[in-house]
């Protein structure tokens, strides 16, 4: 992974973009425009991150395992809640 902080295009980046060997994560994407001296950049800001495809693959497939384990303590809690209130 490469985190690359906060960088600066003219263009609007894509959420998530995959190329042949990365794939890149662009968040927190604002719109911009700042005057300096007599130059005015008008573009967007946000937070640029590089993975490795490999490595995307593995925090992806750990992310869906978090998820399906909260979604199933969730559906035991419905369970509960649902059988006391047949009682």
């Amino acid at each position: 992974m490469n985190d690359f902080g906060k960088v600066r295009s003219t263009v609007s980046p894509e959420p998530l973009v995959i190329d042949a060997e990365s794939v890149w994560i662009n968040s927190n994407i604002t719109p911009v425009e700042e005057t300096i001296g007599e130059e005015t950049f008008t573009g967007f800001e946000y937070d640029m991150i590089q993975y490795d495809k490999d490595e995307f693959i593995k925090s992806m497939s750990k992310q869906n395992d978090s998820l399906e384990s909260q979604l199933t303590d969730t559906q035991l809690a419905l369970v509960e809640i649902y059988e006391g209130m047949l009682m």
